[in-house]
């Protein structure tokens, strides 16, 4: 289930972003949660699964262009493979169903395939 970030889970947060290959230093990630903290065009969700948070899907939403774009998708290692980032992106894409959904260039690959999949 995806779940709405929040200042309380900040480290659990920034844990699961630093998955992604492109985030690895903490200067980076203390700048990206400050971006979904403080920008309110940037959604940050995280995938709570029991007790666990054991994903992450961030996106910039242009609500006058109708518009979202996924810039951030992660998923913890022990989690991998069970289709977890692809049931984030479903989510996504049911709660945006007005939107255009379109991913950055590193997830674009991964996005596609989530959306090939369900059809």
């Amino acid at each position: 289930m995806l779940i709405r970030y929040k200042k309380n889970i900040e480290k659990i947060a920034m844990g699961l972003l630093s998955f992604m290959p492109t985030v690895k230093d903490v200067k980076t990630l203390q700048q990206i949660i400050k971006e979904y903290d403080t920008n309110p065009n940037w959604h940050l969700h995280l995938w709570k699964a029991e007790d666990d948070m054991i994903g992450v899907i961030g996106l910039q939403v242009d609500d006058d262009r109708l518009e979202a774009g996924i810039q951030h998708v992660a998923v913890s290692p022990s989690h991998r493979n069970q289709g977890i980032g692809k049931k984030m992106i479903a989510e996504i894409n049911q709660q945006y169903h007005n939107y255009h959904i379109w991913a950055e260039a590193e997830i674009d690959d991964f996005y596609n395939k989530c959306c090939d999949d369900v059809d």
